[in-house]
This record gives structure tokens, sequence and C-alpha cells, in this order.
């Protein structure tokens, strides 16, 4: 009686291991084994990372097995399994893998194709087919497209975590819990003890060091002693949290009417104002996107106000690029005035104190939400939606939105909701994110994604003018090696460009994307197919990239620039100055954030800068979706590349008082997940 060995890997996260009943039967290209229970008598099987073997006996050959069918069956009460992979050794010696990992649950069936990697033009046995057909009318109804907000890009529909399929939870909810650890950061921080003068102003600047103290790093100290002077607010601009707003400025707007009068003591070249930007040395940061959105008003005994401010900056002798003019409203007048560095010292510190608040909001509402937890849950839900797990697409991606869906949720549920923790400590709470959001997608376009695209738009792409912009250095690093990965996938799976024009599953991937993802929205130019093998790899490396490298780029330096909370203030408590001379050192206390919104703002920014505890860095890829060699070999040069720029990232930082290190790619987690 022939007999096939199959062994069976639970997976060791928190809960993986069943005492339910599993049956296993193997599909054959000639016949079906037995429904068979997998049942070792006094052992007890599938525990948390256990490894077991079983021997499934058969009437005779059951030819080439296309499909393993697992099921769980309840023994006392439902207990959900993760299985990791099984594999099966034939009467004849072979080994055939079937990568599974996914979680069953209830009573339910799963079917696994071995795994090799095929598109669906490759299928030539009806059951295959069938099965691609079947996976994807079970996710289609699991994963369906909900709006949240009007002119939002689509998200999943689900009211709460719970609500996900399970295979896209968390493994413990509790460790991404918002309201926890944001009193779990509180409580480290050791701010508690202001809290209770929720309304409070601070008697001034030296006093946020009361709360800032608790927890300090290189760069959070340096910033605290450095925060007020010229080169570190510019500095921010190019290596801070949020460094894709400074562009190159080609002529001066009308709306933002600096002359060379004003600043010709600041430049430094003998030229003027005129000259120095026809010569390339003007950068500007226009937070137009802000003007008009609509302050927090959650709290009826505190006013909070917002800025739409302009900034005018200036590449120095010495290549620091240094602020010549604000401007905090968008629309010019004698109630707006032009700030300037010769100007008193309070004036000139609460306009930047503006902008820095204004950038805040920009990055955290557009930089960091929109561009790319939204985005990559856009893509997440897509590939679920149109790509089997058998397509090397899925298996490429997989690992790459791994949480996302999950994060966004519970933000959606706790953090960014109506009332939610947002509302708590930030000015654009009770409303304002939403029109943020709703207006930065009106200028959100594909080919911005695409990073040296986006480095180009804004024409800081030169090194010679801009030597110390690690962000976009890196950046064109880890993009590169990212897409010639990507690219050595693709090539091993599309030998033409005409295979790709074929594949209907990539095709409806991408159209979905476009047309419920993105809905269809014309201004944002997502492409709705794909034609050439490089257009797939772009495509691959845009959804890569923004759920790793740019999230890791904008996400987890908030701790290093935000904690000290005159750099980056959430909220504000007054409003803009309206002539010069109004400003002194109590109206910029009783501007700033009081004490209980500062310490929600420390302990926001902390938690969000903090890794997963089980996190996965960028090339690490412990779930081995892929069996065939090419792409072994392909992943292990990527690894060898990132492991090398994680050596050259080091070396340069040695020593440095403000270090760059977020696009390190071992600092880089593979997904969006906090």
């Amino acid at each position: 009686m022939p007999t096939y060995t199959v062994t069976i890997a639970t997976g060791s996260q928190w809960f993986a291991g069943t005492d339910d009943y599993i049956y296993i039967t193997l599909v054959g290209t000639e016949m079906c084994s037995e429904r068979t229970l997998l049942d070792k008598p006094l052992y007890n099987d599938f525990e948390r990372g256990a490894v077991d073997s079983y021997d499934v006996k058969v009437v005779e050959n059951l030819g080439d097995i296309e499909l393993v069918k697992i099921e769980k069956k309840k023994y006392w009460f439902q207990d959900d399994w993760y299985c990791r992979y099984i594999t099966v050794k034939t009467p004849t010696g072979d080994y055939i893998e079937f990568p599974c990992f996914r979680w069953l649950v209830d009573d339910k069936e799963v079917s696994l194709r071995d795994g090799k990697a095929r598109l669906p033009q490759d299928e030539t046995t009806r059951t295959a087919k069938q099965h691609r057909r079947k996976e994807l009318e079970t996710r289609q109804k699991l994963f369906r497209w909900k709006e949240w907000h009007p002119g939002f890009p689509m998200s999943i529909d689900a009211k709460a975590h719970r609500d996900l399929p399970r295979d896209i939870q968390f493994d413990s909810e509790k460790g991404v819990d918002f309201v926890l650890n944001y009193s779990k950061a509180i409580e480290n921080l050791c701010v508690n003890q202001f809290m209770h003068m929720f309304q409070t102003s601070w008697k001034d600047l030296a006093d946020f060091e009361q709360i800032f103290m608790r927890i300090k790093n290189t760069i959070s100290e340096y910033v605290m002693e450095h925060w007020k002077e010229d080169f570190m607010f510019g500095y921010q601009f190019l290596n801070g949290c949020n460094p894709v707003v400074l562009e190159k400025c080609h002529k001066i707007p009308d709306k933002f009417p600096v002359t060379n009068e004003m600043v010709k003591d600041c430049l430094e070249r003998d030229m003027t104002l005129e000259e120095e930007v026809e010569a390339g040395n003007i950068y500007i940061a226009d937070y137009e996107v802000m003007d008009g959105v609509t302050p927090n008003g959650t709290d009826p005994c505190t006013l909070q106000y917002l800025a739409a401010p302009i900034c005018l900056l200036y590449r120095s002798i010495r290549n620091r690029i240094m602020p010549l003019a604000i401007q905090l409203h968008q629309v010019p007048g004698e109630d707006n005035p032009i700030f300037l560095p010769s100007d008193d010292e309070y004036d000139w510190l609460l306009a930047k104190i503006w902008v820095r608040s204004s950038d805040f909001h920009v990055h955290q509402t557009v930089t960091h939400l929109l561009r790319t937890h939204l985005i990559s849950e856009v893509f997440g839900i897509a590939m679920f939606r149109q790509l089997p797990a058998v397509h090397p697409v899925y298996k490429l991606l997989i690992p790459h939105i791994r949480f996302t869906i999950a994060i966004n949720t519970k933000a959606r549920e706790q953090l960014i909701c109506e009332c939610g923790l947002f509302d708590k400590a930030n000015g654009t709470g009770g409303g304002g994110h939403v029109e943020l959001v709703q207006r930065a997608m009106k200028n959100f376009k594909y080919k911005t994604l695409l990073f040296p695209e986006g480095i180009k738009a804004r024409g800081v792409e030169s090194q010679e003018e801009l030597p110390f912009y690690f962000y976009r250095d890196d950046g064109m690093k880890v993009w590169e090696m990212v897409k010639s990965f990507v690219a050595d996938i693709v090539a091993i799976y599309y030998d033409s460009d005409e295979t790709l024009q074929k594949d209907e599953e990539i095709q409806a991937f991408v159209k979905d994307v476009c047309s419920f993802g993105m809905q269809d929205f014309d201004y944002c130019e997502f492409p709705k197919a794909l034609k050439t093998r490089e257009e797939l790899t772009e495509y691959l490396t845009i959804v890569i990239f923004s759920a790793s490298a740019q999230h890791a780029a904008v996400n987890f330096g908030q701790y290093d620039w935000c904690s000290w909370i005159p750099n980056a203030p959430s909220t504000m408590r007054k409003p803009t100055p309206t002539k010069k001379g109004q400003a002194n050192v109590e109206y910029v206390m009783e501007s700033l954030p009081d004490r209980g919104r500062s310490c929600w703002h420390l302990g926001a920014v902390w938690a969000l800068s903090q890794f997963q505890d089980d996190e996965l860095f960028l090339g690490m890829y412990p779930d081995e979706h892929f069996i065939e060699k090419p792409v072994k070999t392909a992943m292990e040069n990527f690894r060898k590349k990132l492991a090398e720029f994680s050596r050259v990232v080091k070396a340069r930082n040695e020593g440095k008082k403000l270090p760059y290190y977020y696009l390190s790619p071992d600092r880089i987690p593979n997904s969006v997940a906090v």
C-alpha cells in the first residue's frame, strides 16, 4: 500500500497551536486520498512551534499531487490554528512543499497549492484553474472596499480590528492598542503628575524639560539644545520627520512679496535675491494645503489655531539651509507681516514655531498617514482581492503588507476617529485632519510615489547644491536596491512584455487599485493597466518602498524630532500675530501646548516611534512563500546589498551629533505595522 508522509509545521506565535481535530486529503491528478484524521495517540499534536509528521496510506498511487486539503473540526470549543507549511514525501521519495502561513478558524477547509509560483496563463489543469478562481471569489467576499470619508483612498470594510479576516489581524491585539500604549508611554515617561493641570500653561521654555528629561537620546537632546537656531530649523527640512516639503524656488510667488531689501543682510554671495533665485540658491516650503483647515474645537474651554505659512530658505556658502522669511498665511496684507531673521528675537522665534507646528500637521496627516498608511492599505486590499497565493506577485508583496490593514483599522477605531486620541492633543483634531487628507488628495500623483521622480519634481536632486540631504541620498540607494530586487523577480516569471499583458490577474490588481482603491480619481493618474515589465517593476517597487523605506523615514524619527515640544507643537493656543512686536516670552508660552496636551503629544510620538516586538526588517522573509532557487538567490543578493549599505550608514554616523539612520536597511521594517 503506497504511503505518503505528511509533515505539518505549526506557527510559533502566541495561540498558534490547537486541540481541534485536523484532517487532511491529498488531491492527485489520478485520484484523491481518503479524508484522514491526523492524530497520534497519547501525543499532543499541533502544539505552538511544533513540526509533526504523519503517514497517509492510499490504495494506489495518486499521480502528481495538485492540492492538499486541510480541515479543522471543533473538539471542545473552536480553537484557531496557524499552519506554517506542509510537506509531502511521495512513495517515490520526492518532497513537495505547500506553503500555508494562514489561520484556520471555525470548521473550515483550506486547500493549498504547492509552493511553485505560477501565472494564470500557465495553469493547465481544470483543478488548478478552479482553485485560483474559488480562492479569489472567497477573498473578495472577505476583503471589501469601503469609503471611510469622501475623497479618501478606500479602506477595508471593517468597523473594528476584531471584524477583520483572521489572517490579517495582529497576533496579539494588546500590543497595538493605542489607548493602552499611549497610557503606558505617559506612565513610562513619568508625566502623569502633569495631567491634572491639563489646561495650564508652562511658565517658560525651560519648563518643558520637566517632561522631556525622562527619556533622552542623541538627536532629541541636540534638538532641545539648538532648536531656536536657524540652522537647526533649516536642517529639519532635509533630514527631519518631514523631509519632503522643501522645493527649489524658481520665482518668488506673488502671494509672498519678499523683497531684496528685506533679506539682503542675510545673503552671503554679494548677489541680489533675484540673482540668488536664478542661481538656484533659494528654496521654499509652502503649506498651502493647511489654508482654511478647521482647527480643533472639541474642547470648548480652549481655542486652538492653525496657520498656512510660506517659508523662504537660503543655501548658505557653507551649504546650510537657512530661513530667510516667513509669512504665516497665504494672502499678503498688513495684518499678515513677513517675519525676518532681523526681527525681534521672539517675533522671529514665534514665526518659526508656527512653521514647525504646521509642518507637524502636514507630516502626520499627509506625509505619514496618507502617503504611507492609507496608500499601502489600498495596495494590500487589492492584492488580496485579485492575486491568489500561487501568483508570484502575491508571494513578493505579502511580507510588505503585513499588519498594515490591521494597524489602519485600529487607528480608525481608536486614534483618528471622532473623539479619538488624535483629538486630545492635535490642532487638526476634531475633523481638521480629515479635511487635510481630502485637500492633499487633490494633488496626490502616482508619479510622486516614484522616489526619484518625487525628488526631481521638487528640484532637490543635486548633491552639489544640497550635499547633506541624507534622506534623498539614502532613499535613492534603497530605492535602487529594491527596484533591482523586484526586477530580478519580474524577470524570473515574465519572459516578455506580452506575458505581462496576458496576465489577467496582475492587470485586475492594478485596475482594482485605480478604479476602486483610488476611486478612479483621474487627477491621481494611477495606471489602470501595465504594458511593460519596466512598468511592472516600477509599480511593485512603489508598493514595497512606500510600505518599508518611506514609512520608516517619516515615522521612526518622531520621538527624535518631536519630543521637544516647542520644536513640533501639536497645537497652538493663540492666533498668529498680526503685527511685529506682539510676541514676548509670555505670548510664546501661552501659544504653545498646555501641560496636558504636551503630555499626550509626548506619549504619542514615543509610542509611534517604537518597533513592533516581532518586527521584520527589509529583506527578512522567514515565511518561505517562494520555493524556487532563482528567487532565493535573488533574495540572498538583496540581503547582501542591504547589509553592506547598513554598514556604510553606520560608518557615516560614527561620532555624529546628528546621525541619520532612518533609511539604514537594518532599521527599515518590511511593512507599515505601527
